[in-house]
């Protein structure tokens, strides 16, 4: 098999989260230990950072790797899902894992993952952490793909523990409180392991405080602890949690012999989309029209989103907006403003809502708008309808951005 047909296969072969939803989702980490049993456990070859959280924890993750490039470490980096090509989601250094390695990993091992039934997401992890301790990175940020406590990544025994924040997304898996969805983050603490929280939340606070406690875990509250603004590449309002969120972790890493200057945290922040080619988060696309992308996807990043638009100059504001099938629309709503053409489409995922639903319920809702038959002809539209001093804003799925950068 080509490099394609072994994406394919991986694709198609098995549940995939990204394209079927709750099916995809697994209630155990029995699988994942198998696989690596398989390959020789290469999860305990090298040192981590785990990184769990409602929002935030693609960028926590992709600036933590730049922190530490700079520092000039060799740094291996897990996340998801990937905008185009699968091999986004396993760097070193900020440049993806070649077609070889993918292709090979999956011929070597295709007889074990096919008997086994490994999901789509199992394998992934199973090759991230073979490719890592094959490459003898000094350090991996692994981020969660789902929740915490049963997400494949949970086998490391990682350097610290990180939880960005607490919202309710994928309540269908991990609980549709604060609290219940608190207790599945927090399934990545583990004894004697560090963890720093993003952001302090009254709902959550007590839940991190007692896990920790049980297995004698030090707690940092990011946002308690660091006064000081730090600037970031990444632009977005919200990035501000997230800077310093990472300059937490940057202080619990030198703690246990990390070696990281004022100087190098700086240029890592600096140097995000440069050292690690992270895209989608508050990405300008082009100027006049102003066309900025995003992948909040949720209430709470939503949120931040919206805010931001207030703080944006133009004379009319147009947006692209699409959905996955399993997200609450009442959530969102109210966050959406009126003062604007919407331009609804279908991300091209088996999950992606359907259009004409999407825009039934907003104009329901008193939105003005139009369903387009696909993303490119949403935009398309957009641009054609928008003055030079108008601003284009595309979001409301990962998957719809992906289609745009």
């Amino acid at each position: 098999m080509n490099y394609q047909d072994t994406v394919s296969w991986m694709f198609q072969q098995l549940p995939m989260y990204q394209n079927q939803g709750k099916t995809a989702f697994k209630k155990d980490l029995t699988n994942t230990l198998k696989l690596a049993e398989h390959l020789g456990n290469p999860h305990q070859k090298f040192k981590s950072i785990h990184v769990a959280g409602t929002n935030g924890k693609g960028s926590v993750s992709h600036a933590l790797s730049s922190v530490l490039q700079e520092a000039g470490y060799k740094v291996g980096l897990y996340t998801s899902p990937h905008l185009k090509d699968f091999r986004e989601r396993i760097k070193i250094d900020g440049i993806e894992v070649s077609e070889r390695f993918v292709i090979d990993f999956i011929a070597s091992n295709k007889d074990f993952l096919e008997t086994q039934s490994l999901s789509f997401f199992e394998m992934t992890v199973g090759m991230a952490f073979d490719y890592f301790s094959k490459e003898k990175v000094d350090l991996a940020i692994i981020e969660v793909g789902l929740g915490g406590r049963l997400d494949s990544t949970n086998i490391i025994t990682p350097q610290v523990s990180v939880i960005t924040n607490i919202g309710l997304d994928h309540v269908q898996f991990l609980g549709n409180t604060h609290e219940l969805i608190a207790k599945e983050k927090a399934g990545i603490i583990k004894t004697n392991v560090p963890v720093v929280i993003g952001e302090t939340q009254t709902e959550t606070l007590p839940v991190f405080r007692a896990v920790a406690k049980k297995h004698k875990s030090d707690i940092f509250f990011s946002d308690q602890l660091i006064t000081k603004d730090y600037e970031m590449d990444l632009k977005g309002a919200y990035q501000k949690h997230n800077s310093k969120t990472v300059v937490q972790t940057t202080s619990v890493l030198r703690e246990v012999g990390f070696k990281i200057s004022e100087e190098e945290l700086r240029l890592g922040l600096l140097n995000v989309v440069k050292n690690t080619g992270f895209k989608g988060r508050w990405q300008t696309l082009s100027e006049k029209p102003k066309i900025v992308c995003d992948t909040a996807h949720n209430r709470e990043g939503l949120s931040y989103v919206i805010e931001q638009l207030k703080n944006e100059k133009f004379d009319a504001l147009h947006i692209v907006f699409g959905v996955v099938n399993d997200k609450d629309l009442t959530s969102i709503l109210p966050l959406m403003p009126k003062k604007a053409s919407y331009y609804f489409c279908k991300p091209n995922i088996p999950r992606g809502l359907d259009a004409k639903t999407l825009k039934a319920t907003f104009l329901k809702n008193g939105f003005i708008g139009n369903a387009y038959d696909s993303v490119a002809e949403a935009l398309q539209t957009a641009k054609k309808n928008a003055s030079k001093n108008d601003f284009i804003y595309i979001g409301g799925s990962t998957f719809v951005v992906a289609e745009v950068v």
